[in-house]
């Protein structure tokens, strides 16, 4: 039985209150606020009994509305970037707003992660409706994005809906920071991770994946076995993981995937399910990034649709630990 409560979290001059919501089971604890329907924290009980939190975060209203990183955000439009912030859908060609380089990065200016978001109770859960005007970022269409989060025992999902006036790209996910040895740890180099999946898409020198899907075989991107993320992250050129990770390519049926695992004192995976198919889409992926600097792991997954036209229904289930965990 999960606990849904709500209270308010502060307010934004010109914009209003920004509330936040408590999912709360015997074992996990979720905190969502409806600015960028951020993750707030996700505190659950590791293998020795202590209840810790496992994501990055702010204390306070404030630190969110500076939060460069996008702690915690759902991202949208598009999340990911989009190069030289131009597309072509239907023979018209679209120019967004400019925000990273040379590059439109996560729905621009003011993508998704910066609106305040309605909220209503679900069972288990809550769910978080925006509404993207025609030409918002310089996007086409008028887009309905909901997006529900439902905490289920040791088990959270992550639900995404989007619905729009006319053909546009979408690309919706959650920006979430991990650390499973609680915020005390100075870095994430001794988790252990694996990623179930055969290719990689190689990036350019503005982060763009240059369209070459490169099989992982014999390269620090071979993810299918638990490796150290300290030894393995400075074998990779440049930054670190900024990377696609294809986790199924055309051709291949729509199924629960078990896709990701890391560890540490605490256990935890990452699946990912379509829930409903009505259009073709490009290879499903996991964006993974970890930079030297930063000493923080992001693990996000996305599906990159080519336009949506009908609702696309997908699924996130992050798993505490648990048996299920086990790929």
């Amino acid at each position: 039985m999960t606990e849904v409560t709500k209270e308010e979290f502060g307010v934004i001059p010109g914009q209003g209150s920004v509330q936040k919501w408590r999912l709360k089971s015997q074992s996990v604890t979720v905190e969502i606020i409806s600015l960028g329907c951020i993750i707030t924290s996700i505190k659950t009980k590791g293998r020795d009994g202590e209840f810790n939190d496992i994501v990055l975060g702010f204390d306070n209203l404030q630190g969110y509305l500076n939060n460069a990183r996008y702690f915690g955000a759902v991202i949208g439009r598009v999340a990911n970037r989009i190069a030289g912030g131009r597309f072509t859908v239907d023979g018209k060609e679209y120019q967004l707003a400019i925000n990273n380089g040379p590059n439109t990065l996560h729905g621009g200016v003011r993508g998704f992660d910066k609106a305040i978001w309605s909220c209503q109770s679900v069972e288990g859960g809550v769910r978080l409706t925006l509404i993207s005007p025609d030409g918002d970022e310089g996007f086409p269409g008028e887009l309905r994005a909901t997006v529900t989060y439902i905490l289920a025992e040791d088990t959270l999902s992550i639900q995404y809906q989007a619905c729009s006036s006319k053909t546009t790209p979408i690309n919706l996910t959650n920006h979430s920071y991990f650390n499973l040895a609680d915020h005390a740890a100075p870095d994430i180099y001794d988790h252990e991770v694996s990623i179930t999946s055969n290719a990689y898409l190689p990036v350019d020198e503005n982060m763009i994946p240059t369209g070459e899907i490169r099989q992982v075989d014999g390269s620090p991107f071979d993810l299918r076995e638990p490796v150290l993320l300290g030894p393995r992250v400075r074998e990779v050129p440049g930054p670190g993981f900024d990377h696609n990770f294809c986790l199924a390519l055309p051709g291949q049926p729509w199924m629960e995937r078990a896709c990701a695992r890391s560890g540490r004192k605490t256990h935890f995976c990452l699946r990912i399910e379509e829930l409903r198919e009505n259009r073709k889409a490009q290879p499903l992926r996991c964006a993974f990034a970890l930079r030297d600097d930063a000493c923080l792991m992001l693990l996000h997954m996305f599906l990159h649709t080519e336009g949506l036209r009908p609702r696309r229904q997908l699924r996130y289930l992050y798993n505490a630990p648990s048996s299920r965990c086990q790929a």
